[in-house]
């Protein structure tokens, strides 16, 4: 085997194996040392190509059994739209149809939480003021398919309805129309996607493996002012999902 990072290419060669059906779904491999012993490389750099395909949703373990091959699961279409809300019988684009959506979500606020300093960076305020931190995980048929960290700055919203996203007259509506309600505009939505490895505790509730992609939106949301009346961070698993943009056009 090539003598840099050879455990990529006894993944390499793994994955290839696996893709040629060479173990069908559930069979599983042969013993690290029978691997180890097959490449002429050490047990450490099979047990790192293991740990690879498993990350990368090929293999997956089983306490005191082995590593079987995984069965593959379907990539769901997650639209990301600028149209939040669509005529009668406007149509997403051909190759952007969406299923699986989140039809359900657990949602937990805290009040008085004091802003971190990256917080503080993207609402425009000080570290440690007060703001309502909300943590969200969206199901779809009952299984998780996305997280959400949101912080809202109390300043704008303390001693009004709407403090509390998910209490009140406007629960669950959503931010652009909580706001509204207490005579912020929002006019403005900036995402910046970036792609990540989950930690253990976004594992636990995405149902993945500790270290597999997911792909972390960072958004913010300005009202006609450019304030900045929210942000948040979005996990989306790249396992389950892939993400879409979709944008119109403003024709003259």
């Amino acid at each position: 085997m090539p003598g840099e990072a050879p455990y990529l290419a006894v993944a390499d060669v793994l994955r290839a194996r696996i893709l040629a059906g060479e173990w069908g779904v559930g069979e599983r491999l042969p013993s690290r040392a029978r691997l180890a012993e097959e490449y002429g490389v050490g047990r450490n750099v099979v047990q790192r190509a293991v740990d690879r395909l498993i990350i990368d949703g090929h293999l997956e373990g089983r306490a005191g059994s082995g590593t079987y091959v995984r069965s593959p699961r379907e990539r769901l279409r997650l639209v990301r739209s600028r149209h939040r809300e669509r005529p009668a019988g406007f149509p997403l684009r051909p190759g952007t149809r969406e299923r699986g959506r989140a039809d359900a979500w657990d949602a937990h606020s805290q009040v008085r939480v004091s802003a971190p300093a990256e917080i503080a960076g993207r609402l425009d305020i000080s570290p440690g003021d007060l703001c309502v931190t909300t943590h969200y995980e969206f199901l779809a048929a009952g299984q998780p398919v996305q997280l959400s960290a949101s912080w809202e700055p109390m300043a704008l919203t303390d001693g009004t309805p709407i403090v509390l996203p998910e209490q009140g007259p406007l629960a669950g509506k959503g931010v652009v129309e909580r706001m509204r309600s207490i005579g912020v505009v929002v006019e403005t939505v900036v995402e910046v996607p970036r792609p990540a490895r989950a930690t253990h505790a976004q594992a636990n509730l995405l149902g993945i493996g500790a270290g597999d992609l997911v792909l972390l939106i960072e958004r913010t949301i300005y009202d006609t002012r450019g304030r900045p009346v929210e942000t948040a961070d979005m996990v989306i698993p790249d396992r389950h999902r892939e993400v879409v943009y979709e944008f119109g056009v403003d024709l003259p």
